[in-house]
């Protein structure tokens, strides 16, 4: 993106809400399909530009209780208040919401390191790139084995159960969405597979939670991880993590057997003490919690399983679209992610040339592969804010850019594919 079109964008996020739609032509500013950061609307940006308060003032505290309890929404827990001092962040559930003042790498490497130590196994089978990431946290704190699977592939449950079965493994850990190859694992049958054999279930829903279902009860999970910039329509460099009864009494355990890793400024224990005070351990990232707060303000006022739905209005329009125009989508078909579409590009060759052609010209920002997979599939995405308007908007502005490339691709009406 030139710098001209940089401040272009700029100008427009920061009249999001009012000049986007225009109500004759449809939308009429950027297309922004990047699968995180996603949009940040003009509510979330007067967040973000809160005066600065101090961390310790009842003022922050009022901000930490309103997170906690619209964080339990986002994480589909049991609703608690949203007021100082109503203990927000636990519910009847037993489930705790602890807010990170970090991305959800640190949210993930502080639920690994906080419950598990060096001689714990644990299990973590991937296909793509984040579930990898997964795998490489736990090889710091854990003894990890890496099931290593095709890229867009579904997990083979039964290999994994049968792992599992043995008796030999101390916790299951997942990527839950690959944003990476668009696929979404199962992780009701695998939540079912794990409390079948009594290994503890850690999820990777840094991209899943709050634009696809994730239940933690129903499916026996320990802890999930969610970003802020991701489906919650947050901003960058912030998370939070949810936690059962369980994890919190196993990691107790562990601490007074000394039998976790050390852990300093990620310490779980520290931060649900502070928590239940609506406070954080350390100087938190004050701006960037009030954004959130925006932005689950805007969730909740939405609904989210109504968030939910149109996540899956817009990934399903996407697939289908571009199915009947003749591309090829990549992750296996069950299990296509409702907030990114991997779609393999027609002619490889000149496929990463047409997406930068798109965010000059076009002013259409989609994200190509990663490692391997780089040049072979661009990648859409459909979380947060994003609107019927705007993918309509995009999706011809993509089929207009591969005409200009010399795909020939026929009249079609792509309203129709998102109705």
């Amino acid at each position: 993106m030139n710098q001209q079109n940089y401040l272009t964008q700029c100008d427009f996020l920061m009249n999001l809400s009012d000049h986007t739609i225009n109500m004759t032509t449809g939308w009429n500013g950027p297309c922004w399909f990047i699968p995180g950061p996603t949009w940040l609307t003009t509510a979330v940006l007067n967040g973000l530009a809160t005066p600065t308060m101090t961390h310790r003032s009842p003022e922050f505290k009022v901000v930490m209780a309103e997170l906690h309890g619209r964080l339990r929404h986002s994480f589909a827990l049991s609703p608690t208040s949203t007021e100082m001092g109503q203990q927000s962040q636990e519910g009847e559930d037993g489930y705790s919401v602890v807010v990170v003042s970090g991305s959800g790498t640190a949210a993930m490497e502080m639920v690994i390191a906080n419950r598990f130590g060096p001689e714990d196994r644990v299990l973590v089978p991937t296909n793509g790139k984040f579930g990898e990431r997964v795998a490489q946290i736990c090889e710091n704190f854990t003894s990890v084995t890496h099931l290593k699977g095709e890229w867009g592939r579904a997990f083979d449950l039964e290999e994994i159960e049968t792992i599992l079965s043995t008796g030999e493994f101390d916790a299951l850990a997942i990527c839950h969405n690959e944003t990476s190859t668009g696929i979404t694992q199962d992780a009701e049958a695998l939540g079912k597979i794990t409390q079948k054999h009594g290994v503890p279930f850690i999820l990777d829903g840094i991209t899943s939670v709050g634009g696809l279902p994730v239940h933690p009860e129903s499916w026996n999970a320990e802890a999930v991880v969610v970003g802020g910039q991701k489906c919650t329509a947050g901003p960058s460099g912030i998370s939070a993590v949810a936690i059962s009864e369980s994890y919190v009494q196993k990691m107790i355990e562990n601490r007074n057997n000394h039998d976790s890793s050390q852990v300093y400024y990620l310490d779980l224990v520290q931060a649900l003490k502070k928590a239940a005070d609506d406070q954080t351990p350390w100087t938190p990232a004050i701006n960037l919690c009030t954004g959130w707060v925006a932005a689950l303000r805007e969730q909740d006022e939405e609904g989210i399983e109504n968030r939910w739905h149109r996540c899956e209005m817009l990934a399903k329009g996407i697939r289908n679209l571009f199915t009947e125009i003749g591309f090829e989508l990549f992750a296996d078909e069950n299990q296509r992610s409702n907030t990114v579409t991997a779609i393999l590009y027609p002619e490889p060759e000149w496929g990463e040339e047409w997406r930068r052609w798109m965010a000059v010209e076009k002013d259409t920002h989609v994200i190509g592969g990663q490692d391997h997979l780089k040049g072979r599939i661009f990648r859409v995405g459909s979380m947060g804010v994003t609107s019927k308007e705007e993918m309509i908007e995009g999706c011809k502005r993509m089929i207009e850019g591969f005409r200009h490339f010399g795909r020939t691709i026929p009249e079609i009406d792509v309203e129709s594919f998102f109705r």
